[in-house]
């Protein structure tokens, strides 16, 4: 297919080079339109390298090709990246002061903006303003990362990372861009074949995503480090396979974007509020992946005023309590009553001991828990909680491993998946589609 890719004049114009060379990787015709001031961070030569096209900035340039209406008439998609808070609003205001916005004005192709700019450009009134404009006339505009900024400032406008951009461009050009498989031991991804049908179509499954809170009094609370994004590429990921996806939400840092449009979102916030979900929403579904960070214990007791130090400087005493656990209690519903989705799928975030390794943990988890698939990682304060990147190892039950076999899809021992959270997102639900397969 023929994709444009616009690039306007932000410092992350860097992160599009790799977005290009993965469209390229796909089989993508790639034309890339940068602005001209966009040049100073990436210049025409890295452009025309990457693409293997000529690169040009000027409606004045190629004339006898009236390339301004030709790219736009031919494109596919066109993906602007970054798109600055000047080029979304002369994209507002229908300008075409350049090869770029001309072509964006000349073509009825599908249009993914992928903003990038300081937080304060993000949150005006004029970019709000704009961005309400552009997704009414039907164009996509991606929700920016939140993150660290040009200099010291870090917030909303940071441009998402280039999978994730090609993810939702996949979604727009109609490839279904599931379970990317796995080159054991290189840490490299390739695309399966973008024709068969998507193999979750018509089948529903429901995503945990974020974390849970434990009031201990009005103003404090019990928590952890969970940002949810993890369990919004699981999200994407399912629903790129043809799944009908529902989101139970618990507390995150990141939300969903207008790419999850459609999606059935419940917001929770205690372990309680997500137990009762689960169990409302699991009999209805064909699969279940628990990827939120469930508290395993709350407060027994909640304080209606909040909790003073005391005068005579002795440490108050909290009491805990545990958790209903709601993953080996879905799976023992299935088991027993027989009702429950077909597949379940648990994530084990684990951080090990002295004694122990947190792979092992895993392993145990997995046979406590009794789900068909455990997601393993290892955590940290500054490991895989908040991160865009993640690091996983996909278990199997006995029962999942022979049907996983046979399609030749096993995880192998000691495989790691390393790479993007989409991409881990993608293997997760290649090897949960497999499962499901009638």
């Amino acid at each position: 297919m023929k994709i444009v890719l616009g690039v306007s004049a932000g410092i992350a114009a860097y992160k599009a080079v790799h977005l290009a060379r993965l469209f390229k990787e796909d089989g993508h015709q790639v034309d890339v339109i940068p602005t001209p001031a966009s040049l100073e961070f990436v210049g025409k030569a890295t452009w025309e390298a990457i693409s293997g096209r000529p690169v040009t900035t000027s409606v004045f340039e190629g004339v006898d090709e009236v390339r301004h209406v030709r790219l736009g008439q031919e494109a596919d998609l066109i993906v602007v990246a970054p798109a600055t808070a000047d080029l979304l609003a002369k994209a507002r205001a229908g300008m075409a002061g350049d090869l770029l916005t001309s072509t964006l004005l000349a073509s009825e192709a599908p249009t993914l903006l992928v903003p990038a700019m300081h937080t304060e450009m993000w949150q005006h009134p004029a970019t709000v303003e704009n961005v309400e404009v552009l997704r009414g006339r039907g164009i996509q505009v991606m929700e920016p990362a939140t993150g660290r900024l040009t200099g010291k400032d870090s917030g909303p406008g940071r441009l998402p990372e280039p999978e994730d951009i090609k993810t939702q461009a996949d979604a727009l050009l109609g490839v279904q861009n599931f379970g990317h498989a796995y080159a054991a031991g290189t840490g490299e991804f390739y695309a399966p074949d973008p024709n068969i049908q998507p193999p979750l179509l018509g089948k529903t499954v429901l995503i945990t995503a974020g974390g849970t809170r434990e009031p201990l009094d009005p103003v404090r609370y019990l928590g952890n480090r969970s940002s949810g994004r993890q369990g919004l590429a699981l999200a994407r990921a399912a629903q790129a396979a043809g799944a009908e996806v529902k989101l139970i939400a618990g507390v995150m840092d990141v939300q969903p974007g207008p790419e999850l449009r459609g999606i059935e979102v419940v917001p929770v916030e205690t372990t309680e509020q997500l137990h009762g979900a689960v169990l409302r929403e699991a009999d209805t579904v064909d699969a279940l992946i628990m990827a939120a960070a469930v508290a395993d214990f709350r407060p027994a007791d909640y304080a209606a005023t909040k909790i003073k130090k005391s005068d005579d400087g002795t440490n108050p005493v909290i009491t805990l309590e545990r958790n209903p656990d709601i993953l080996a209690e879905t799976v023992t519903r299935r088991k027993e009553q027989g009702i429950g989705p077909g597949v379940i799928v648990g994530f084990a975030a684990e951080t090990g001991d002295e004694s122990t390794d947190p792979l092992q943990l895993a392993q145990q988890k997995l046979q406590r828990k009794g789900c068909d698939l455990l997601v393993f990682n290892r955590v940290g304060e500054n490991l895989v909680f908040g991160q865009d990147t993640t690091e996983i190892q996909i278990l199997a039950s006995e029962a999942a491993k022979e049907q996983l076999a046979a399609t030749g899809s096993e995880p192998e021992p000691g495989v790691r998946v390393r790479g993007t959270k989409q991409q881990a997102a993608e293997a997760v639900i290649g090897c949960l589609s497999r499962l499901l397969t009638d």
